[in-house]
């Protein structure tokens, strides 16, 4: 049986990962640590195999922030991890895996990653997960596995971010624009079997788990306004609207290129040796609205 520690109590994805491991409760034995204060550092960390650190600040509004808010990511998301890190290596524990995310290479010349694509985080709230995730990567041994994973948009039931937006227009709007966007997306559950099977074959490395397809945002309007029985008119011909609110300056402008603009890693970055896209971008959308 292998004993996983989640550091982050509460946190979607921890919470789900949770409940992905305990379908097989005599293969698992999970435990969750609420990191709110520094009462965290008294768990003894030396009874489980894994922890998987996935606390952290995500989602900010990076235009309209004080230096305050700034040093809170670093601490959180730099400092705290590598906090965890140290302790979980000291105790004894086999493998640590870090949530790390995509944000990483938001200030590259390209949208379409590649292995060889080097990190260049465009904003305090990417840096903060790239220092952490090198500061990380020196404590590894042959003894302390570790693993970084870099997802793209994270969605399913209760998630938060960018898809409980576009849900909500799917669900309102009787026309959206076509467009020819490319993004890499990764439902929770592909995550979490991902996660139980970089445990299970105690990996290392780096990671870019990833829905089997690309989507582009006017056919994922369209699936969630299908299954939720809404009438939704896709209109063709309307790329010069995107293109105009692309360059409104503030938030509308960040939201367009977001919602329009291509974000996509290389596919066969993402394979791996065993399956783990338990759900094709339909079934997912189908389980996350229904």
């Amino acid at each position: 049986m292998k004993k996983i520690l989640i550091t982050g109590a509460n946190s979607y994805i921890g919470e789900s990962l949770e409940t992905w491991l305990k379908k097989n409760p005599n293969k698992y034995f999970v435990d969750t640590l609420d990191m709110l204060d520094k009462k965290w550092y008294e768990k003894d960390f030396s009874i489980y195999d894994v922890v998987f650190h996935v606390a952290g600040i995500a989602h900010a509004d990076v235009g309209n922030v004080t230096e305050e808010i700034k040093k809170l990511y670093y601490s959180v998301n730099r400092d705290l991890a590598v906090e965890v890190a140290s302790k979980a290596k000291k105790s004894g524990v086999k493998q640590f895996i870090f949530m790390s995310s995509m944000i990483v290479y938001s200030g590259c010349d390209t949208n379409y990653i590649t292995r060889e694509t080097i990190p260049k985080p465009l904003n305090f709230y990417g840096d903060s997960k790239w220092q952490a995730e090198k500061k990380i990567r020196d404590m590894e041994t042959s003894v302390f596995k570790v693993v970084i994973l870099r997802p793209p948009m994270i969605y399913g039931k209760g998630s938060k971010g960018n898809y409980p937006q576009l849900a909500k227009m799917a669900s309102k709007l009787l026309v959206f624009p076509k467009t020819k966007n490319r993004r890499s997306m990764l439902h929770i559950d592909n995550l979490c079997e991902f996660i139980k099977l970089m445990i299970d074959n105690e990996e290392h490395g780096i990671y870019f788990p990833q829905n089997l397809e690309y989507t582009n945002t006017s056919d994922m309007v369209k699936y969630i306004a299908m299954v939720k029985g809404h009438k939704l008119f896709i209109v063709p011909g309307t790329n010069w609207i995107i293109s105009i609110m692309k360059k409104i300056p503030g938030k509308i402008g960040v939201l367009a290129s977001k919602a329009f603009g291509d974000s996509l890693y290389e596919l066969s970055m993402s394979e791996y040796k065993v399956n783990y896209r338990v759900h094709t971008l339909i079934e997912s959308i189908e389980l996350t609205e229904r």
